[in-house]
């Protein structure tokens, strides 16, 4: 298989599991890892960059939601608390698909939500690398 085949997949389903449509992202990604170890790095890139990205389609969702539909007074407590950086967490399951959503809904700065989410993503991807490799360098 051609490693381009391999990228639109893993670009595929990194991009809508950060949306509200389901996905599997990390799966995608571990196999891609698993069967391209020399690419791992740039599957770490292309699941991370997409990924972001639909968190930000995400986002610009929120921007279209009206001023009476607020989030969920616990989202809101975090973003009160933490700002920004609660949006390390868009990763996490269930709660992470409502944070982007949220912080386009409170007009919050795009350009620091953008970069917030891709570090949050890249993180997330580079620890499962690292379990990845270490589980192929021990068998």
């Amino acid at each position: 298989m051609s490693l381009l085949y391999a990228y639109i997949p893993l670009a595929f389903s990194a991009f809508t599991s950060a949306t509200i449509l389901p996905g599997t992202s990390e799966a995608a990604f571990a196999v891609f890892a698993h069967q391209f170890p020399v690419h791992a790095w740039g599957g770490w890139l292309c699941a991370g960059l997409f990924n972001g990205l639909g968190s930000m389609v995400s986002y610009g969702m929120g921007r279209l939601l009206p001023d009476k539909k607020r989030p969920s007074e616990k989202v809101m407590r975090w973003f009160e608390r933490y700002g920004t950086w609660t949006l390390l967490l868009a990763w996490v399951p269930i709660i992470g698909d409502a944070l982007p959503i949220a912080a386009g809904w409170l007009r919050l700065n795009w350009l620091k939500c953008a970069v917030i989410l891709l570090i949050g993503k890249l993180l997330r991807y580079a620890v499962i690398l690292w379990g990845i490799q270490g589980l192929i360098i021990y068998t």
